[in-house]
C-alpha cells in the first residue's frame, strides 16, 4: 500500500459548493437524524478520491440503503479514520493549533457523545467550518455551543 496526499483544496471546494445545498448524487439524511457526517464524508471523498468498500467497518456510499455506518455516523466515522489500516483516508486526533482546511472537527456533550461533524474551511485568523444539519458556510467554530471537541487531521489517503 502507498500513501498519497489528501487534496485539501478539493475537499474545501466541495464544502463551499454544497454547504448550503444538497448534492443530488447523495441522499439527504436531515430528517433521519441529521446530515452532518454524510456531508463531511462527501467532502472527505472529494479530497481522497477513494472509498473503502470493506463491509461493515469500511467507509463507502453507494445509496441510502447501501453504505457503511462510518459514512453517516459521527462516532463511526471517527473510528474508521483513526483506525483505518486499509485503503481510504486516515486521520489522527490533534490539537486545535494543528488543524488545516479540509480537516474535521467533532463536537460533543459532557457525557462523551459526539454529535456534530463540521468540515474546517479556514484556520486563520479563526477556525471556520462548513456543515449540514443547521447548514453553515464559514461559520466560526467558536459560535457553536459544545462541551467537548476533537480535531481530526487527515494525514493522507492509502491506496493499493
Amino acid at each position: 500500500m502507498r500513501q498519497e496526499n489528501y487534496n485539501r483544496a478539493a475537499a474545501v471546494a466541495y464544502a463551499r459548493r454544497w454547504a448550503m445545498g444538497r448534492n443530488p448524487a447523495y441522499f439527504d439524511f436531515e430528517r433521519l437524524g441529521g446530515d452532518c457526517t454524510n456531508f463531511a464524508s462527501q467532502c472527505l471523498f472529494a479530497g481522497a478520491g477513494i472509498m473503502n468498500y470493506t463491509p461493515v467497518t469500511g467507509w463507502f456510499y453507494r445509496s441510502a440503503s447501501d453504505r457503511t455506518a462510518a459514512w453517516t455516523g459521527v462516532e463511526y466515522l471517527y473510528r474508521f479514520l483513526v483506525n483505518n489500516r486499509s485503503v481510504g483516508p486516515r486521520a489522527r486526533e490533534v490539537s486545535r493549533e494543528e488543524v488545516l482546511p479540509g480537516d474535521l472537527v467533532q463536537l460533543g456533550d459532557g457525557g462523551g457523545e459526539f454529535y456534530h461533524c463540521p468540515v474546517i474551511t479556514a484556520v486563520a485568523p479563526e477556525i471556520l467550518v462548513a456543515a449540514h444539519s443547521f447548514d453553515a458556510l464559514d461559520r466560526p467554530l467558536d459560535s457553536y455551543v459544545y462541551e467537548r471537541v476533537r480535531f481530526l487531521h487527515i494525514d493522507g489517503v492509502w491506496r493499493w
